[in-house]
């Protein structure tokens, strides 16, 4: 399959993506009730990439104000209404699945892995004392720095296996295995989402720069280089790093400018772990 093939694949997938397997009961428990609760459905969709990603891009295409994009879910659900947002979360548990997920990635590793490096961004930015209103942009920037995968594990999961052995039995990068393998990286499909679904830049740039943070000259760095540290600190959370298990650590450039050690993840491993025990328990997962 040539460059060009695969990218028009991804670009039709990209226009039905379900949300996460592990996901789909509970949407449709939830959707199903008599009074959905709008708490239920704000927690939900922290969860998912997929459906925060879904949920975002529902939202700034019909409340777009000012030039300034939506990025609280709870704010996504007060603009669009309850009955909006639950027809949307059960849109994306339809005809298309992630049926063939056990061939590719494990798709629960997937989840958590986002939800620790978003949990871990989002606890970051208050350590470094950034503008509490911004904390939601770096979760949802950390949930979804891997939003990439999904198409190329779902439209080609035997090659996608393959990609992940090669990294483990060459001692190579992920994006250098996805390249040799399927021609195209995570991060660059990923950006074909981000574009697609018109995320702000913040996001956008996490999702296409956090395997080469130090190489970045956009206005970005400091959500970018946060995401790269969290996706790095998550390793040792406990919860497995789809494609790498110790992801690349970032250059000294991005340390020294945030002024973050390397074993200050141990005050915060603990936050971490609680709420990915919380979303299993959610999901009923564990």
């Amino acid at each position: 399959m040539t460059h060009n093939d695969l990218s028009e694949r991804i670009d039709e997938y990209i226009k039905k993506m379900p949300c996460l397997s592990v996901s789909v009961g509970k949407v449709t428990e939830i959707c199903n009730r008599a009074n959905v609760n709008p708490f239920d459905l704000n927690q939900l969709i922290s969860l998912d990439p997929v459906l925060r990603g879904r949920l975002l891009q529902l939202v700034n295409s019909v409340h777009y104000e000012h030039g300034h994009h939506v990025i609280s879910p709870v704010k996504a659900v007060t603009k669009l209404g309850i009955n909006t947002v639950k027809n949307l979360l059960l849109s994306t548990t339809g005809s298309l699945s992630l049926e063939n997920e056990n061939d590719g990635m494990n798709i629960k590793d997937f989840l958590f892995h986002s939800l620790s490096v978003g949990v871990t961004a989002k606890l970051l930015a208050a350590r470094q004392k950034i503008d509490s209103v911004l904390f939601e942009e770096y979760f949802t920037a950390g949930l979804l720095h891997d939003i990439g995968k999904i198409p190329l594990n779902a439209l080609m999961p035997s090659q996608y296996r393959l990609v992940l052995s090669d990294v483990e039995r060459k001692q190579i990068s992920l994006l250098e295995a996805e390249e040799k393998t399927l021609g195209l990286n995570h991060c660059m499909a990923g950006a074909m989402i981000a574009k697609s679904w018109k995320f702000d830049s913040p996001v956008a740039d996490v999702i296409m720069h956090h395997h080469n943070p130090a190489l970045y000259s956009g206005e970005n760095a400091n959500i970018l280089y946060t995401v790269s540290i969290a996706d790095h600190f998550s390793s040792f959370s406990g919860v497995p790093s789809v494609g790498n298990k110790i992801p690349e650590k970032p250059a000294n450039i991005v340390w020294e400018t945030l002024n973050i050690k390397e074993d200050s993840f141990e005050e915060l491993k603990e936050t971490v772990v609680k709420e990915i025990k919380k979303a299993e328990v959610f999901l009923h997962l564990s």
